[in-house]
């Protein structure tokens, strides 16, 4: 069993949805610390004498390794932060899908590999916010690199499991937030997908499914994809991605 308190916790995407949640529901289980990360730290509501704002940009080397070295004490690494451009898989132009790859995919094993050493000493944790995209290919570009993040997480447990860390990857349909804002979809409440997670983490876990359709999805992956989606997400058409 892991327990959360008196943790030091680095959250990446701090500032709103998911990120503002995990801040919230960490401080209340009592861990010692957060690093609320966020581009602009300005965005960050420091309402609590255990929460440090910190400007990180997953996408900026010079910005992780300055991150690392200002926050050296962080035992749990909250991969959030993430962008959905949704563009077609086919469109010549690649910017979206590179956009997103560089800080859905690329982002998470930069500030990871930047943290392991601490991660390691602490017999650390680190949570990674993919979605049900990362098995069902209903985001375009953002699906990609959310499919990425899933290979990705995996093979980070590979690695860091044997070194006393457990890698957790969280998998989650629509979830109330600015980034499924124009969704006319059923929705998760950000609390209660937050509280999932931790609950899970503390259980040892190392892959949560936060929701209904998620799980049905993730029981299903020998199904053909046009199963898929008939059987479970009919809604999709003219639909932005899930979170």
């Amino acid at each position: 069993m892991t327990q959360l308190a008196d943790q030091t916790v680095l959250v990446t995407g701090a500032n709103r949805g998911i990120g503002r949640e995990f801040v919230r529901q960490l401080l209340d289980r009592g861990v010692a610390k957060v690093y609320a990360a966020a581009r602009d730290p300005r965005t960050i509501v420091a309402d609590d004498p255990r929460l440090v704002p910190l400007q990180l940009d997953v996408t900026d080397a010079d910005s992780v390794t300055r991150a690392a070295r200002i926050a050296p004490d962080v035992s749990v690494v909250v991969n959030n932060a993430g962008i959905a451009r949704v563009g077609s898989v086919l469109d010549p132009d690649t910017s979206n899908l590179r956009h997103e790859l560089e800080t859905n995919l690329f982002g998470p094993l930069a500030v990871t590999s930047a943290f392991t050493s601490p991660l390691v000493q602490h017999s650390g944790i680190v949570i990674n916010v993919a979605s049900i995209v990362s098995w069902i290919a209903l985001g375009g570009t953002y699906g990609v690199s959310k499919a990425a993040l899933w290979s990705a997480t995996d093979s980070m447990r590979l690695e860091l499991g044997p070194r006393g860390v457990q890698v957790v990857g969280v998998y989650v349909a629509y979830v109330d937030t600015d980034m499924s804002a124009g969704a006319d979809a059923a929705k998760s409440n950000p609390a209660d997908v937050v509280r999932q997670v931790l609950d899970g983490v503390e259980k040892g876990e190392v892959e949560i499914l936060a929701d209904d359709v998620t799980r049905a999805v993730r029981a299903n992956l020998h199904q053909p994809i046009e199963t898929q989606i008939a059987q479970f997400l009919p809604h999709r058409a003219g639909q932005s991605d899930p979170a």
